[in-house]
C-alpha cells in the first residue's frame, strides 16, 4: 500500500486526483469521469468513447402530469468546479449545476462530489440533489451513476457468489450479430453470429442481472491481464428507493457498471419521484465506492471477488462515513437509533405470541401501512430481526418516521401508531410490538408461502433455444428469457387446475398467471381453478379468501366461485400494476393484499371450484404472479 498523500492537479480541462494507487480523472468544470489509471492500465474507462460517456451521474426526468417512466435523458455535465478539502489525507472536489428559470434542465441545483482518501485504492461519489419551494414541478423517475469499462479488458462480471459469468462483447448486440426477441422491450437479444463463438445461442438482457436492495452491496467486473478488479460498493440502502425488495439493475453487457439510485423497474409509475412546484425537497444519494483490487493468480477470479466482499464488509462497517465534508450528510453523532422486539399474535397458529423470526423492520417516511415500498423521496433505515424477533436499527438521519414491519410466513404489513422522531444522539426502545395480520378464522386450505415473491412455485425449463447459461440449474431458474412461453405449451388446451389435498404448489402451480397466445397471434386471458372440498357450510357465515399478489403488469383479477360464467365476478382488482416483472425476469415487484368475503351461499357442502381470471390480453406480458392464497372458514368456526 502507497504511503504517498492524496494529490490534487488542476488543469484547464480536467482535474486529477492521485493518492499513488489510483489516479482519477475528470472533466473540469463537468465532473465526468474521464480517465482512472490503476496497476498499469492507463484508463480502465473505455478510451474509445467520447470522454463525456465515460463514467457520469444522468437522470431522466419530465414535466409534471407527464404520464409513465420516460422523459428527457440527462447526462449530468457541471458548470461549476470547486476545491471542498485538499490535503494529504484527503482530497473533495465539487462539480456544480445551478438551475435559473431561463434553464432547460430539471429544476434542481445539482452538486456532484468526488473523494479520494490516502492509502485508499479507489474513490468514492455522492451528489445533493435540491429543489426549493418556488421552482417548477417535475418528476424524476431516475438517477444514478455509470461507468463504461474497457471492452477488450473487462469481461467477467460478478454481482454474487452464485452469478458470475465470463460476458459477451457489446459488439455481439449489434443487428448483424443479434436478433431482438420482443420489438416491445429491446433489452433482450438472442446472440446468433457473436464474436465469440461459445455464446451463440444464449440471451443476453441486462436484467437477467437485476438484484434486490437488500442483497445489492458489491458488484463488478474483472480484467484477467492484468488481473484487476473494478466494483461498485453501496455500503447503505438509506438514500435508494423502495426499501429493501426493490430490485434494480447492476452490471451488464458493456461493460457497464451502475450505481442506481432512483429507478422505476419492477415498479412502474408507482415509483417515480413526483414533486409538487411549492415542494422544498433535498437529497443525499451515496456515498458510494468504486474500489479497485488486483491479484497475481490471473487463472482464478476468485480472490479478486472475495477481496472485493471483505472491502464491502469493511465500508459497510464504516458506514455513515466521517470524511463527507457536506453538511448535508450527517456522522453517526449526528443519527440516532431505534430498537425492539417484534412478535406475531395470530390465536390460529399458536395461543402464545409468536417470535418475529427474520421480520423486515425499517423506519421510512410517515405514510399508510405498506406505503415504503413505494417511497422514493425520503429516507429508509432497514434491518432484519433475530430468531427472536429482536431488532436495532442503527445510524438514523433526523427527522420524523414510521415503523413499518412485515414477517415472512404471514401475509400483510404493519405500522407502528405512533410517529418516531429521530433526534441526533436518541437511542429509542420501543419494547414488544404485537403485529397481528390479517385473519377471520382457522385456516381451510393455503396455497404458497407469504414472502411476497413467487419463488415457491413451479418455473419451468426454459426453451432451449433462448438459454442463459448462467442460470441452468440455478436457484434464480425464473431470470430466464420467455418462460412465460412455457405455460401455453405446458397447459395447450386447459389452464392450470388445482386440487387442494392433491397438487403440489411447487409443481402444480405455474408462477406466474399470464396469457395465452391464440393461433392467430393474438393473446387471451386465462382462467385458473382451485378445487376443494368443505364438510359443512352456513349459509348465513362468511368465509375469507386472501389474495397476496407478488406482482401484477396491466392485470385484472377476477374471482369467482362454483359459477365461472357470472356475469359480475365476487371481486375483481380493476386493472393494476405496471411492475414488469414478468418480461424482465423478476419474481416479485409490488406486494398487494386482497381479502374477499365470500358468502355461504355461494359455497356448497362437498365440491367447490374458485376461478381465478386474469383478464387482460394485449400482450404476452401482462399477468400477475401470486405470493400466497388462503381461504379461512367463518370466525365462529372451531376447526378447519
Amino acid at each position: 500500500m502507497s504511503s504517498l498523500g492524496v494529490e490534487l492537479h488542476i488543469e484547464d480541462n480536467h482535474v486529477i486526483m492521485d493518492n499513488g494507487i489510483v489516479q482519477v480523472t475528470l472533466s473540469n468544470p463537468g465532473g465526468i469521469v474521464t480517465g482512472i489509471q490503476y496497476k498499469g492500465i492507463d484508463n480502465l474507462l473505455e478510451v474509445v468513447n467520447e470522454e463525456a460517456n465515460r463514467g457520469y451521474w444522468d437522470l431522466v426526468w419530465s414535466e409534471t402530469g407527464s404520464i409513465g417512466t420516460t422523459g428527457t435523458y440527462d447526462r449530468i455535465v457541471g458548470t461549476k468546479f470547486t476545491v471542498i478539502v485538499e490535503s494529504e489525507e484527503q482530497v473533495e472536489i465539487s462539480f456544480t449545476r445551478e438551475w435559473n428559470h431561463d434553464d432547460k434542465n430539471i429544476p434542481l441545483n445539482i452538486d456532484k462530489r468526488f473523494v479520494m482518501l490516502r492509502n485508499s485504492s479507489g474513490f468514492y461519489s455522492y451528489a445533493i440533489y435540491e429543489h426549493l419551494k418556488e421552482w417548477p414541478a417535475f418528476n424524476l423517475p431516475q438517477t444514478r451513476i455509470t461507468f463504461k469499462l474497457r471492452k477488450e479488458k473487462f469481461q467477467y462480471m460478478a454481482i454474487a457468489d452464485n452469478r458470475q459469468r465470463n460476458m459477451p462483447l457489446p459488439d455481439d448486440r449489434l443487428p448483424e450479430r443479434s436478433q431482438i426477441l420482443n420489438s416491445d422491450f429491446p433489452e433482450a437479444v438472442l446472440l446468433v453470429n457473436p464474436i465469440e463463438p461459445q455464446y451463440k445461442g444464449e440471451v443476453d438482457d441486462k436484467y437477467q442481472y437485476s438484484c434486490e436492495n437488500q442483497n445489492l452491496r458489491v458488484h463488478g467486473w474483472i480484467c484477467k491481464d492484468p488481473h484487476v478488479g473494478f466494483w461498485q460498493i453501496t455500503p447503505s440502502d438509506e438514500f435508494r428507493s423502495g426499501g429493501p425488495l426493490k430490485q434494480n439493475l447492476t452490471s451488464h453487457v458493456g461493460p457497464i457498471c451502475l450505481a442506481m439510485f432512483l429507478s422505476a423497474h419492477y415498479s412502474g409509475e408507482d415509483l417515480v419521484l413526483k414533486l409538487k412546484s411549492d415542494e422544498p425537497w433535498k437529497k443525499v444519494f451515496g456515498p458510494v465506492f468504486i474500489y479497485l483490487n488486483s491479484s497475481s493468480d490471473a487463472k482464478d477470479s476468485s480472490p479478486l471477488w472475495e477481496d472485493a466482499k471483505k472491502q464491502m464488509m469493511t465500508e459497510v462497517k464504516s458506514w455513515p462515513y466521517e470524511f463527507p465534508a457536506s453538511s448535508d450528510f450527517p456522522t453517526s453523532k449526528q443519527r440516532g437509533n431505534v430498537s425492539g422486539r417484534i412478535l406475531v399474535r395470530d390465536s390460529f397458529v399458536s395461543d402464545d405470541h409468536i417470535l418475529g423470526d427474520g421480520a423486515y423492520v425499517g423506519l421510512a417516511p410517515p405514510g399508510d401501512v405498506g406505503s415504503w415500498q413505494r417511497d422514493c423521496k425520503g429516507y429508509q433505515f432497514w434491518t432484519r430481526a433475530d430468531e427472536n424477533g429482536y431488532y436495532s436499527i442503527n445510524n438514523i438521519r433526523e427527522g420524523n418516521y414510521n415503523l413499518y414491519s412485515w414477517v415472512p410466513g404471514f401475509i400483510g404489513d404493519y405500522r407502528y401508531g405512533v410517529a418516531i422522531n429521530i433526534t441526533p444522539g436518541c437511542d429509542i426502545q420501543l419494547g414488544d410490538l404485537v403485529y397481528e395480520p390479517p385473519r377471520d378464522g382457522p385456516t381451510l386450505w393455503e396455497i404458497g408461502f407469504p414472502d411476497r415473491t413467487a419463488t415457491g412455485f413451479y418455473a419451468p425449463d426454459p426453451n432451449p433455444k433462448y438459454i442463459n447459461k448462467l442460470y441452468v440449474n440455478h436457484p434464480d431458474r425464473f431470470r430466464q428469457w420467455g418462460l412465460w412461453e412455457r405455460y401455453a405449451e405446458l397447459y395447450p388446451k386447459e389452464d392450470l387446475v388445482y386440487t387442494i389435498g392433491t397438487s403440489d404448489y411447487s409443481k402444480d402451480w405455474f408462477f406466474a398467471q399470464v396469457t395465452r397466445k391464440k393461433d392467430d397471434g393474438t393473446y387471451q386471458g386465462t382462467t385458473w381453478k382451485i378445487k376443494f372440498q368443505l364438510d359443512n357450510v352456513s349459509q348465513t357465515k362468511t368465509h375469507k379468501l386472501r389474495v397476496a399478489l407478488a406482482t401484477a403488469n396491466i392485470a385484472e383479477l377476477q374471482i369467482r366461485v362454483n359459477d365461472s360464467n357470472a356475469d359480475t365476478p365476487l371481486f375483481t382488482t380493476g386493472v393494476i400494476g405496471h411492475d414488469n416483472a414478468i418480461c424482465r425476469h423478476g419474481i416479485h415487484g409490488l406486494y398487494r393484499l386482497y381479502s374477499i368475503n365470500v358468502p355461504g351461499t355461494l359455497l356448497a357442502k362437498g365440491d367447490n371450484t374458485v376461478f381465478l381470471t386474469q383478464a387482460m390480453s394485449t400482450s404476452p406480458f401482462v399477468g400477475i404472479m401470486y405470493d400466497y392464497i388462503r381461504l379461512e372458514a367463518p370466525s365462529s368456526s372451531t376447526s378447519a
